[in-house]
């Protein structure tokens, strides 16, 4: 399967065997901070910091899998021009209906008695700008992942522009509730991946994307999801931004996903959750203050989460979220910083 996504320019990473997170980065990443983009490990073929990682050279996939013939699959979604719906059905809370589709007013008499997964508000937001339900969609790849939920394969047709991934409980940037967004600065897993929660199937006979429809491209642009617009798109508004020194966001979240992943030498008494908490608030502040790019900070924290607790990803990624989504609601600019 990886050598035939790379076949078709989409890079790839390996998965951790029997797991949906990156397989664990090698010792010097652990212990040392510096940027993934600048991994010196990348030069010499080695697998580190997830999807920054990912790649189409054969030679190097086929090294990598020989290592570790369990290894799931990722695919980087933004070199591959990739926009997958990632559609949730885990029990949870149901918010407010202000928070269930981001920027669209529910009126009250609209009963939403049943509503209890991102099926049902991606569903609600099709049916108000009366288009087809996207996980209903048989022209493109649908894949239906171990706990039930569903991603939906697009291909972006527009290389001008680009969309960041995103989680449905984010208050900032999200298209709808239990509904995350894999794009620019995400990976997918791939189709035939099987995990200890089991295997993502393909569903239907469609295996290839369809271009993106036009009404879900104008939501993500409506959402905040476009990172570059078409070229000469007219004035913009100035937007004050402070500048950052290079690495020093960066440094800050990785002293604390250290902490994080010291916690793998004891089962308890380490404080575990509370300095997982710590670290994914900090980097919803840092990432809502225009420092870090919230999609990889989480990445960053999920891997070092999976590093210190292997067997609780989900409780971990439970809590990464909240803090996440907690820390970006109150943007903040650490002394040094700026």
């Amino acid at each position: 399967m990886a050598r035939w996504l790379a076949g078709r320019q989409w890079p790839v990473h390996p998965l951790a065997p029997g797991r949906k997170t990156p397989a664990a980065n090698c010792e010097q990443c652990r212990t040392r901070s510096h940027e993934p983009s600048n991994c010196p490990c990348h030069a010499q073929g080695l697998w580190c910091h997830g999807f920054h990682s990912a790649t189409t050279e054969l030679t190097r996939i086929a090294a990598w899998w020989g290592r570790e013939p369990r290894a799931g699959v990722g695919v980087s979604c933004g070199p591959a021009h990739l926009v997958v719906l990632d559609v949730d059905a885990h029990a949870a809370q149901v918010p407010a209906r202000d928070r269930l589709l981001p920027g669209i007013r529910i009126p009250e008499q609209v009963d939403l008695a049943g509503l209890a997964s991102g099926f049902d508000t991606l569903a609600l937001l099709a049916a108000y700008r009366q288009e087809p339900n996207p996980a209903e969609d048989e022209t493109t790849l649908r894949v239906r992942t171990p706990s039930g939920g569903l991603h939906i394969w697009y291909v972006n047709p527009e290389p001008a522009v680009r969309y960041r991934s995103s989680t449905g409980s984010s208050p900032r940037t999200a298209l709808a509730w239990q509904v995350d967004v894999r794009a620019h600065g995400g990976y997918v897993v791939a189709p035939t991946t099987r995990t200890t929660a089991g295997l993502y199937t393909p569903l239907g006979a469609v295996r290839e994307p369809a271009p993106l429809p036009a009404w879900l491209a104008a939501e993500l642009r409506r959402t905040g999801h476009a990172i570059q617009a078409s070229p000469n798109p007219g004035p913009q508004p100035r937007r004050q931004v402070r500048p950052t020194r290079p690495g020093a966001a960066q440094a800050l979240l990785q002293s604390l996903v250290e902490t994080v992943r010291e916690c793998a030498g004891q089962a308890e008494g380490t404080g575990f959750t509370e300095k997982l908490n710590r670290a994914a608030y900090t980097a919803g502040g840092l990432a809502g203050a225009g420092h870090l790019n919230q999609a990889e900070a989480r990445q960053e924290l999920t891997e070092a989460a999976h590093y210190a607790r292997p067997h609780q990803t989900r409780r971990s990624e439970t809590i990464i979220d909240a803090a996440l989504s907690a820390g970006a609601s109150r943007p903040f600019h650490p002394k040094g910083l700026a």
